[in-house]
């Protein structure tokens, strides 16, 4: 982290920051093995999936289609100028060496990922809200959804079977909007809204072209409990024409695909009461609806009952 002079503010300690009073104008740059979203598409209200949001599409961008290996990491190096009320960043990032590997790619920047975004500071009627714009790019080796089916189509043979024969040096890429905004004291909203072109293999992520969500977090201050939290959120999910094409013909994706397709977007509704037990120990009770899970109307409508407990030090 290099400071750059001028006013000066207070920052915390947190995962991957270090504590200390720092200029608020500086430049800060990281380089080796960490997960995208530490860096990009952050957002205060679903962005914790230890504590708060389970659903992908609602913690996440769901069709931003970041780099990483099968527990969301990758090795990269990334920039950040920060500003008073705007920050910018960018990244390049190590892509799998084919979808949903473990393997990566180390051609270096002929294959790769990269992720830029922006984000807006400001405070309507004294509360803070925060808007990110990001935009990405991964040059991946991949299948083409549309040569799929038509190899399929010629031979009599599945999709799953004849997206591998299609797999070549392709460009993938898309846009997130992320917004948060402080209602209340207690009260904040979250939305977020991305898409990509849908036209060749998800890479690591999950098996999402474009995606609305939406939501708010309470804090329990009004019942007694100032630490506990209480969440409501909805995500709409729908694929490309290519993607549906695909699944429809047996392909498979990350996640999706079960040798037919009746299609409709999928839709999720998910809640949540994160308790706090004591200072660092947090269980959290959690409830999913999933209508037309996998794009499919012939499955669900799916409940998804869980829990968890979170400890950290």
């Amino acid at each position: 982290c290099a400071g750059l002079g001028g006013p000066r503010e207070t920052v915390e300690s947190d995962y991957g920051q270090l504590a200390g009073d720092k200029d608020i104008s500086r430049l800060t740059f990281q380089v080796g093995k960490f997960a995208v979203h530490d860096i990009f598409d952050g957002n205060d209200y679903a962005e914790d999936s230890r504590a708060d949001f389970l659903n992908w599409s609602i913690w996440a961008a769901g069709a931003f289609d970041y780099p990483a290996d099968r527990v969301g990491l990758t090795y990269g190096i990334t920039a950040e100028l920060n500003q008073q009320r705007w920050a910018a960043r960018v990244g390049y990032f190590l892509v799998g060496n084919e979808p949903n590997a473990n393997v990566f790619d180390m051609n270096l920047f002929s294959r790769g990922g990269y992720v830029g975004e922006l984000e807006m500071r400001y405070e309507p009627f004294g509360k803070k809200g925060v808007a990110k714009l990001g935009t990405w790019l991964t040059s991946t080796f991949a299948g083409s959804y549309n040569d799929a089916v038509a190899i399929a189509m010629a031979t009599g043979a599945s999709a799953a079977d004849t997206i591998a024969q299609t797999r070549q040096g392709r460009t993938k890429y898309g846009f997130y909007i992320n917004l948060q905004q402080d209602i209340t004291d207690d009260l904040g909203a979250f939305a977020r809204f991305s898409w990509n072109d849908g036209r060749s293999e998800i890479n690591a992520f999950t098996d999402i072209d474009q995606s609305l969500s939406g939501g708010v977090q309470l804090k329990g201050t009004s019942w007694g409990r100032a630490n506990d939290r209480i969440g409501l959120a909805a995500a709409w999910n729908t694929i490309s024409p290519d993607h549906v094409r695909y699944l429809a013909a047996g392909g498979l994706g990350v996640l999706v695909g079960d040798g037919r397709l009746s299609y409709a977007s999928e839709n999720v509704v998910e809640a949540f009461y994160a308790l706090q037990l004591f200072k660092g120990l947090t269980a959290t009770a959690d409830y999913q609806l999933l209508v037309n899970p996998a794009y499919n109307t012939d499955r669900g409508p799916v409940h998804v009952f869980s829990g968890r407990l979170h400890a950290s030090f």
